[in-house]
């Protein structure tokens, strides 16, 4: 199975040259540190940058440089800092290409529940809503399982939903997964992941069409 660097370098993979791209808190915010060569791509965060470069060597963070999860990042050059309203309005305005989110469960509909956990004391859902209302490429970074096993990929959320039927693509630590009319479709599959493998530890029913690929990463 992938770990959350490998889901990284897999969803890195689905960039393209000239886009805008907002890196959601936790596993996606690792995609900065894997943008693959020849290709050129402006990431925003919605605490205020555009031109977000990937985390900092030890001993050259700057603790007023950060992400919306509040880690330490870089800007590249013509990087540009700006208030949250300038943030919002490229959100909501449609400018962003992709957004990468991570999530606590996604729906074979395309919900996405990422921001409470019931009896759990929470700021809010923040940004998120933002993202999910506007954005018309979503892709969720997760693990496929929580620590018990349990399936996060699901025929429906049990958590509060951040978004209805926004997401297009899952890719997890087994799988690849891309959202259709009719479900989750099995794309790829992690190096040393069967199908099998991939079956049992889902909740929702898969579409799975010939053979599934072995992911490249």
């Amino acid at each position: 199975m992938l770990d959350r660097n490998g889901i990284a370098k897999r969803i890195a993979q689905e960039l393209q040259d000239g886009w805008y791209v907002n890196l959601g808190i936790g596993i996606p915010t690792l995609i900065a540190n894997y943008i693959p060569e020849g290709i050129n791509v402006e990431f925003q965060s919605e605490n205020g940058i555009l031109g977000m470069g990937p985390f900092p060597y030890e001993g050259e963070e700057d603790a007023d440089m950060i992400n919306a999860g509040k880690q330490t990042i870089t800007a590249l050059p013509g990087a540009v800092i700006f208030d949250s309203a300038t943030s919002f309005a490229m959100i909501r305005g449609q400018h962003i290409n992709l957004t990468v989110l991570g999530a606590m469960e996604v729906a074979q509909n395309g919900d996405i529940a990422n921001w409470k956990i019931p009896k759990k004391l929470v700021k809010g859902m923040g940004g998120a809503m933002d993202l999910v209302a506007s954005a018309e490429n979503i892709i969720v970074a997760m693990m496929h399982t929580n620590r018990k096993g349990i399936s996060k990929i699901l025929k429906k959320c049990s958590l509060p939903l951040t978004g209805v039927g926004c997401v297009k693509k899952v890719v997890t630590n087994m799988a690849v997964l891309d959202v259709t009319e009719n479900g989750f479709k099995l794309i790829e599959r992690a190096p040393g992941v069967s199908v099998e493998d991939i079956i049992a530890a889902t909740d929702a029913e898969l579409i799975i069409e010939g053979d599934v690929p072995e992911m490249k990463v």
